[in-house]
């Protein structure tokens, strides 16, 4: 491959061997490293955890709020601080290591709370039963008390999450910041370097920061959106690019021929900019794309995703079969009482049964307390609107607080629904979405919820669907067990649009 040469500037898809390097000033120099700021969360989770334990220990042993078994002297003369503290750093250790397993000193997580708190909660809680189960098998001297190990577990994670809310303030200052954000520079304006842009610009813990971006030949017409600042022109990329303009370089166009792609790549490399492609021949399950060989040969391509693991899916049909026991259990006075209350105001049968389109696209049948009128849907099969006249008074009610899905714990057990998923559609309402709205089908790879990923961000109902099927799409990806319990508990509290 030539070296560029300064013989022209034309704006040709293939002229980019031979752009003019234009003069362009660094990218500002970063005030704090973010390998400082990742290596002061790591001393400060170390000395957090290490007083967790500790308060454990003073919690268990001497408050005088729990039993010492007195007893057994032999008992209460080993459990000093002075013995017990091998065991104190030991399971400090371990929990530090449990953390870096995970992943979560990686400079990009600093400034996602919620990110950081989740790996907190599964790092602890795999040390909680990591440790007991090591304790049962090795003879440590002291013995360890369980009720110590339960109580370091919560205040180590109560220490680690006051901790890093702390730090989370401190950094998401803006002299902070930019130490962990990186700066894009986005080549080709499509929709999905709007879409990035969109979420960088929407979400201040994004570790990134949009320096701006440069059409390419095959732009269009396509507008950049307000905010959004031009660089230059894509013959003035290679400048852009020595002049190191942005830490990361974006492309999203992949129409620019193999040629100039590599050209770019190279130039990057010399320039220690990261270099990215928009994989945008794949619109779906993008994180499920994997680098695969064969006979040394490299293959990119759609993978399998979390729940088409047979581990992960037995451990959401446990947590689901729990779930929806308990949740019979505890809704089946709410059942009572609202099915007599619907009952009075409108005589007739207390559950609705609907068919809804299920895993794979099998039909099955949904269970409801009834919200609406008997002839609600005389004239066919129609969307919930906003202050619909079909409702019941006391509908209004249950559907704002999704009281009428409490029978859909029955659904569960039977293994129909999940307790989360993407909520079922009806068939006669979706029969042409697949052709419609695109990878609308790709969302029943998994079992139909009570609750999702959608409508706890407000789409449900009468909302626009390709957006719906994008948040069940980023479920499916993205499906961990913690996951589902977070949607779960964000149910109780995000009722927009549940009408």
């Amino acid at each position: 491959m030539s070296k560029p040469q300064s013989t022209g500037s034309s704006k040709s898809p293939r002229s980019v061997e031979s752009l003019v390097p234009v003069p362009v000033a660094r990218a500002s120099t970063r005030s704090v490293s973010a390998e400082t700021a990742v290596f002061i969360a790591f001393a400060g989770d170390a000395i957090a955890i290490l007083l967790g334990l500790l308060v454990g220990y003073w919690m268990r042993f001497q408050s005088g709020w729990f039993r010492v078994r007195p007893d057994d002297v032999s008992f209460a003369a080993k459990q000093t601080l002075s013995n017990y503290l091998g065991l104190i750093v030991i399971g400090a250790m371990f929990l530090i290591g449990t953390y870096v397993y995970l992943r979560l000193y990686r400079a990009r997580r600093l400034l996602h709370l919620r990110e950081s708190t989740l790996i907190i909660v599964q790092g602890a809680t795999f040390w909680l039963f990591a440790y007991l189960g090591v304790s049962l098998f090795l003879r440590f001297s002291p013995p360890i008390s369980r009720l110590y190990v339960f109580l370091s577990y919560f205040m180590a994670v109560v220490s680690l999450l006051g901790w890093r809310s702390i730090l989370s303030r401190l950094l998401r200052l803006d002299v902070m910041a930019a130490s962990l954000r990186q700066s894009l520079l986005m080549v080709g304006w499509t929709r999905e370097a709007a879409d990035i842009f969109d979420a960088v610009n929407r979400d201040e813990r994004q570790p990134y920061v949009v320096a701006g971006y440069v059409p390419s030949p095959n732009s269009g017409n396509m507008l950049a959106p307000v905010g959004a600042t031009k660089l230059g022109e894509y013959s003035d990329l290679i400048g852009l690019i020595q002049g190191r303009a942005a830490d990361m370089l974006v492309l999203c166009d992949l129409e620019i021929p193999r040629e100039e792609v590599i050209s770019i790549a190279n130039h990057c490399e010399r320039e220690g900019i990261q270099f990215k492609l928009v994989p945008n021949y794949f619109q779906i399950l993008i994180s499920g794309l994997q680098l695969e060989t064969v006979s040394g040969v490299p293959i990119l391509g759609v993978s399998r995703l979390p729940l088409d693991r047979l581990t992960n899916r037995t451990i959401k049909r446990i947590i689901d079969l729990v779930g929806a026991v308990v949740g019979l259990i505890l809704s089946a006075p709410i059942m009572a009482v609202f099915g007599a209350i619907v009952y009075l105001e409108s005589p007739g049968p207390v559950l609705y049964r609907q068919t809804r389109t299920g895993r794979n696209g099998r039909p099955f049948t949904i269970y409801k307390i009834r919200s609406m009128r008997l002839d609600a849907e005389v004239a066919g099969a129609q969307w919930a609107q906003k202050d619909d006249p079909r409702r019941l008074r006391i509908g209004s009610f249950m559907r704002a607080w999704n009281v009428d899905e409490v029978p859909q714990f029955w659904n569960v057990l039977t293994g129909d629904m999940s307790l989360v998923g993407p909520r079922p559609e009806r068939p006669e309402l979706i029969a042409n979405f697949k052709y419609e709205i695109p990878h609308y089908n790709a969302r029943h790879a998994a079992k139909p919820g009570i609750t999702g990923w959608a409508q706890v961000h407000g789409l449900r109902g009468n909302t626009d669907l390709a957006e719906r099927v994008r948040y069940d799409l980023w479920y499916l990806e993205n499906w961990s067990p913690w996951l589902d319990f977070q949607i779960m508990l964000m149910t109780f509290f995000k009722r927009d649009n549940a009408y």
